[in-house]
């Protein structure tokens, strides 16, 4: 594998609730249109770069930041501190989901400040839900969300641990909140990845808000992602790795439970990240935008 040198620059985005959030700005400081990469759960401003670049154009600007969920552990910072104070940990084992509104806002923001009308989210993995979710709080100040491999993690983590092992890790982590330890990591025995128990019961428990992709509990009404009328293009992974069935099968779902202006593509072969996809990933977007 040869090293690579991609021209960018650094920003700092200061959301609503004055937290310092840090990212990379590709392409033209003065932009037609200007992207906004919502990262998923774990991930950085450094994942998805192949994609990342190669929407970046002459009129293109991709803007991919870290929300208070990168990486697996790590301090959010606040806008002005002068010293470290206190610390609060965020990072995919302690953020709270619903912070990710304030983060893709003050994202939006930003780039609003930079002379950018024409702006557009795409989230990938869980950066999915939380492009929804934003959307169903605020709605307003983009033109349209891409949604590459939309995953329910509930369903993703029944395929493939099983329910026995999540009911057991959902009831100590309902104990550990019960007991006012909500930021507590689960004990390692019940489950090997860094989840507090806040954040484990948001991604793994079927009434969370944050499990908005109902394809597997046939008897609920997705009332949140039905609430979104911006123009939504779902980008589906053939042969994603997390899902627990077809992925023509949850792109038919989205389409019978979408309210706004839908598109839905499968790339075949392609796993979870589009490894290996990245081309034709970054060409669909691209066109689906122009056409809107």
């Amino acid at each position: 594998m040869k090293n690579k040198m991609r021209a960018c620059s650094v920003v700092e985005i200061i959301t609503p609730k004055k937290v310092l959030l840090n990212g990379l700005w590709f392409g033209p400081a003065k932009p037609k249109r200007a992207i906004i990469w919502v990262h998923g759960l774990g991930s950085s401003a450094f994942s998805k770069l192949d994609i990342v670049q190669k929407l970046a154009d002459k009129n293109t600007a991709v803007m991919i930041f870290n929300n208070r969920g990168h990486d697996k552990i790590s301090r959010i910072a606040r806008a002005g501190e002068k010293r470290i104070g206190k610390t609060v940990l965020g990072g995919s084992a302690h953020e709270v989901f619903t912070d990710c509104a304030d983060d893709i806002q003050g994202a939006i923001n930003f780039v609003k400040r930079a002379g950018v009308k024409n702006i557009w989210l795409v989230g990938h993995s869980t950066g999915c839900q939380k492009s929804i979710y934003w959307a169903s709080r605020k709605g307003r100040g983009v033109k349209g969300i891409v949604l590459l491999a939309p995953i329910s993690d509930y369903s993703a983590e029944m395929y493939l641990k099983g329910k026995r092992k999540i009911t057991l890790a959902v009831k100590a982590a309902r104990a550990l909140v019960a007991k006012g330890k909500k930021h507590e990591l689960l004990p390692s025995d019940l489950w090997t990845d860094y989840f507090d128990a806040q954040r484990f019961l948001s991604l793994y428990t079927p009434e969370s808000r944050e499990e908005m992709f109902t394809y597997a509990q046939p008897k609920k009404i997705p009332r949140l992602l039905q609430s979104v009328k911006l123009p939504i293009l779902a980008v589906f992974a053939g042969q994603d790795e997390f899902a627990d069935r077809p992925a023509i099968d949850i792109a038919e779902w989205f389409e019978r439970n979408t309210e706004a202006n839908l598109e839905t593509l499968v790339v075949p072969s392609a796993p979870h990240s589009f490894h290996g996809k990245e081309t034709q990933v970054s060409t669909a977007i691209k066109d689906w935008i122009g056409g809107q």
